[in-house]
């Protein structure tokens, strides 16, 4: 959600701050603000808007003179977009100043508390009541009152926090809301993720859960709830910088949906080895896998439809029978777990709140928990039982495509991996498999360069209303994240339903041109949904088929076909989910939207 930056050190502080929150702009968010110390006092500068906004009213950070400060970019949560509820937030006398990342959930109760004692509330944010209660408990010891209330805030929260009687330090704390610090020549700098720092620094901290920072120019002091001091281990990070910028693409998403076939070779290349796959990280061994009795995966969104993917090819090549839940109702449906089970969670960020809201409860009832993240030293992947990584690189655009096909591709690989083990899959099958598997980036690139076919198409669309996708099985997942792909960055209504469900009431949406985009990668299906084609094609729709090479049947139902070259019928999901990319992407650009930062969507949702 929220983006946090904040610099202490040598250099100007405000145009550092502004540049860190620029690259935490993926994130989402309606209003942006900075506080820097001047020397005399704290200088807030917020707005609504873009932060380009906040540039030009700072003069891009000239006008906010300072070698200390705090920035935020907020999506708006308790209170609607406003300067006045814009972040950072203040005490009465301005000598506390708070910025915060998550939800704090008693904020009324605390709220309630503070006006019997006659503080007053200048905004509708539950993050004002943060800066009036460290007021109330501040006596002079910055560290003393944040403890406290710690201690008396429930929900999640990542802060940056300034104390005008401490003009030289700037502290920083964590529960369940990301946060890391970097170490940089003359100064240290704190932010929501990685981006924002590999200017300045590339040896960052990843700070735990109700752990305090307190940052000087010079050190870095590490400290528990309850005061106590503690030792924190450096990680060193390896992107390339450029992985983080557009590159000459006119959208970060369509950047990542070329860096697709790479995402593949990189998640799957090196755990190749000797035609065996070899998932160093893993750290399950055989016996372990094969007492295995059952597989739950839990993820959100597109980690989702990727987890319903794996879901055919888990039961179908390793025989393990498996649920899928979404994160956000895993726990409160008190779900079965114990010993036998394993629970998969799925996250690009690795911070997603339900997810990992899933993943302490999957260990309380004694199951064990594996990760699949994106991103090295996540919540995650470090309070996992196991971690298996993702190799996509930073992905910046909300949307996610290359995240998504890298999820994929491991799943693939731990799908093949399990049945290997469990003597569930031939040698001679699971070398097809591989040479399959291999071939998927050279392929996806082929498809790729279909873009102006796609776009062609899809400027046919950019005014309707509605538009289903429809599908079976393995097909029926793919047609869910491209229906998602397509609703939350044109702003189209987009519903994907399995095919064999449109006679049980969906098929009365059908008028007279909608589109209805049809998968059909799966050969045993092919009969039953040309069969369903034409029931939504006689009643008006117009019917675009993605199929595999081969299959000109298809023609006869269909009013346009997208062809996908052949490959497992385990693996079509990643290629057939390129054309939907590049058709979502095409409508949005068409529409005017904003591609890379949709409304009201984050990348990474810290909250629940």
């Amino acid at each position: 959600m929220c983006g946090i930056v904040g610099y202490i050190g040598n250099e100007q502080a405000a145009p550092i701050l502004l540049d860190g929150l620029s690259k935490l702009e993926y994130r989402g968010y309606d209003s942006a603000g900075i506080a820097v110390y001047n020397g005399a006092e704290i200088a807030v500068a917020k707005s609504r808007g873009r932060l380009h906004v906040l540039s030009e009213l700072t003069q891009e950070g000239k006008g906010l003179p300072g070698t200390s400060g705090i920035g935020h970019t907020r999506w708006a949560t308790h209170g609607s977009p406003s300067d006045q509820n814009a972040h950072p937030h203040v005490n009465k006398e301005e000598s506390i100043v708070v910025v915060h990342n998550g939800i704090i959930e008693n904020y009324l109760k605390l709220k309630k508390k503070l006006e019997k004692k006659g503080y007053e509330f200048q905004s509708e944010t539950d993050t004002e009541v943060i800066a009036h209660l460290l007021d109330d408990y501040y006596k002079g010891n910055p560290l003393e009152a944040i403890t406290k209330i710690m201690h008396r805030m429930e929900g999640s929260y990542a802060l940056g926090i300034l104390f005008k009687d401490h003009p030289g330090e700037l502290y920083a704390v964590r529960k369940d809301s990301p946060l890391i610090v970097g170490r940089t020549d003359g100064g240290n700098i704190i932010a929501s993720d990685v981006p924002a720092v590999l200017k300045y620094t590339r040896d960052v901290v990843f700070i735990e859960n109700e752990e305090i920072v307190k940052m000087t120019k010079e050190e870095l002091s590490f400290f528990t709830a309850d005061e106590e001091p503690i030792e924190k281990t450096t990680t060193r990070i390896e992107w390339d910088v450029d992985a983080a910028e557009k590159g000459g693409y006119e959208h970060f998403m369509l950047k990542e949906m070329y860096e697709q076939p790479k995402a593949i070779t990189d998640t799957v290349a090196p755990r190749i080895k000797e035609e065996q796959i070899v998932i160093e990280e893993l750290g399950m061994s055989d016996e372990e896998i094969k007492s295995i009795q059952k597989i739950m995966i839990v993820a959100c969104g597109s980690a989702y439809h990727a987890g319903v993917t794996s879901k055919y090819i888990f039961e179908g090549l390793a025989r393990i029978p498996v649920e899928v839940d979404v994160a956000s109702e895993f726990r409160y449906r008190d779900p079965i777990l114990g010993e036998g089970t394993l629970v998969l969670i799925i996250s690009q960020s690795g911070e997603t709140a339900d997810s990992l809201a899933a993943l302490r409860e999957a260990k309380r009832k004694g199951s064990k928990v594996l990760g699949i993240v994106n991103v090295v030293g996540s919540s995650i992947a470090r309070e996992a039982d196991n971690v298996m990584y993702t190799w996509a690189g930073p992905e910046i655009a909300v949307a996610t495509t290359k995240a998504y096909s890298s999820q994929l591709a491991a799943l693939y690989l731990l799908a093949m991996k399990f049945a290997g083990v469990r003597g569930k899959i031939a040698p001679e099958l699971q070398r097809e498999m591989l040479s399959d598997l291999r071939k998927l980036p050279e392929q996806a690139e082929v498809l790729l360069k279909q873009q102006e076919k796609v776009q062609k198409f899809a400027n046919r669309y950019l005014a309707a209303k509605d538009i289903f996708f429809i599908g079976r099985g393995i097909d029926y997942a793919i047609s869910m994240e491209g229906s998602l792909k397509l609703k939350e960055i044109s702003y189209i209504h987009s519903e994907a339903y399995a095919a064999g469900e449109l006679k049980h009431g969906t098929i009365s949406l059908i008028e007279e041109g909608t589109l209805v985009a049809a998968v059909l990668t799966q050969e045993d299906l092919y009969k039953k949904m040309i069969s369903n084609m034409v029931e939504v094609r006689t009643r008006g729709a117009f019917v675009l088929a993605i199929t595999n090479e081969g299959n000109t049947e298809v023609e006869r139902a269909a009013d346009y076909v997208l062809y996908i070259p052949k490959t497992n019928k385990y693996f079509t999901n990643s290629l057939a989910i390129i054309p939907l990319q590049l058709f979502g992407y095409y409508v949005s650009v068409g529409r005017g939207c904003d591609v890379d930062k949709p409304r009201n969507l984050a990348k990474s949702v810290t909250v629940e």
